[in-house]
């Protein structure tokens, strides 16, 4: 809820959809570039520790972003605001997957559980906007934002009572001076850049949704053809969880991000409600595999005291591009034709294609114990007298 909630209260307090994507991606950015550094910190003292004061940040810099937006601030303001708000969105996502992986530390059961979690998310993509789109249009501009933080206050403060799930921490000193970060790791920095590419197609989306439904004077319909999206993301991701593969989860992510940016190429030229939306349900059924099998291979090439903030990487890098999507959108919106956003979904997933074509070697694992064994633990006997 929060990305879109911010879009249409600034949009309708200062009539500008550039402003109101500026908004939503300085929060973007700011939750990208601080995420994996919460991730981390998770890692090393405890989730219950970094999620605590993190959701009761997060809600009382929603509500000073929502006030100041309505007593129409300047926008400098709004981004001061702008920068908490997304800096302590709590990592919960991450913080569940890292959880099935020590429940489920060497079952099959592991890609089920990431398809699992990632219907539950795009079950958020269904009803979150939505949700914010009826509060913000039929109640108040602000209803959305002040909905989105009371929700993750009340969820956050829940999931941290679950003190049982919650991973183990290392005591050790010397444990915790080893540790390195995952995004040193070449095959987490390739999904990186490939969840931009995810990310481009969510911001992107949102604002450009936002704009054709205002066109044809129909904006209650931006939920309705949002929604369509996350439920073609949802069922798709259904349909991923209850299929044993057999393929190569790379060649998995490879045939299914082409998929993604052959569907998302074709938006731009939607002119009817009826073809924008079976085109936004084919591309929600793209993403959804390539989420779960992006998650599935970090649980091969990452350690498991490094797996909480792998996955904080991913997910920063989905709002950063949806930041940057935001914004972009949002000026080809304002200073071109309806639905001339759309063409950055096009071009986020292309890119990001070639990447994942060209380094997708990287993401290959290698048995980590075979190093083991031919390293440290190899001893020559020799002969004593």
């Amino acid at each position: 809820m929060l990305t879109i909630s911010i879009v249409l209260l600034v949009q309708h307090t200062t009539g500008s959809y550039g402003a109101a994507g500026a908004a939503a991606a300085v929060t973007g950015v700011s939750m990208a570039l601080c995420a994996p550094y919460g991730g981390r910190l998770a890692d090393r003292y405890g989730q219950r520790a970094v999620l605590i004061p993190g959701v009761l940040v997060h809600t009382l810099s929603a509500l000073t972003l929502t006030a100041l937006a309505l007593a129409h601030a300047p926008l400098w303001a709004l981004f001061a605001a702008a920068v908490p708000t997304g800096a302590s969105v709590p990592q919960i996502g991450p913080m569940v997957r890292a959880r099935w992986g020590v429940t489920l530390k060497g079952s099959p059961l592991m890609t089920t559980a990431a398809a699992f979690e990632s219907v539950t998310d795009e079950l958020t993509f269904v009803v979150g906007p939505l949700l914010a789109t009826a509060l913000c249009t039929a109640v108040n501009p602000a209803a959305g934002l002040v909905t989105e933080a009371s929700l993750t206050l009340l969820g956050g403060l829940l999931f941290a009572a679950q003190k049982s799930t919650q991973p183990p921490v290392a005591h050790d000193r010397h444990a915790r001076v080893q540790h390195v970060s995952a995004l040193r790791v070449p095959g987490v920095r390739v999904l990186v850049v490939t969840f931009l590419g995810i990310g481009s197609v969510f911001g992107g989306m949102q604002v450009s949704l936002a704009a054709f439904t205002e066109s044809i004077g129909e904006p209650g319909l931006n939920g309705v053809l949002y929604g369509t999206f996350a439920a073609g993301n949802m069922l798709s991701g259904l349909v991923c969880g209850a299929v044993a593969w057999k393929a190569a989860p790379q060649h998995r992510l490879v045939l299914g991000y082409g998929a993604l940016a052959l569907t998302a190429s074709g938006l731009w030229a939607a002119h009817s409600v009826l073809v924008l939306a079976g085109l936004g349900l084919l591309v929600g059924m793209c993403i959804a595999p390539a989420l779960i099998t992006g998650y599935t291979l970090v649980e091969n090439l990452v350690p498991a005291g490094a797996r909480t903030e792998a996955f904080t990487w991913l997910t920063g890098a989905v709002a950063l591009g949806q930041a940057a999507a935001v914004t972009v959108a949002g000026q080809l919106e304002d200073r071109f034709w309806d639905g001339a956003g759309f063409l950055v979904p096009m071009g986020g997933t292309l890119l990001a294609l070639a990447t994942l074509l060209a380094l997708r070697s990287r993401l290959v694992t290698h048995p980590r114990s075979r190093t083991v064994a031919r390293g440290v633990g190899h001893r020559v006997p020799v002969t004593v007298d």
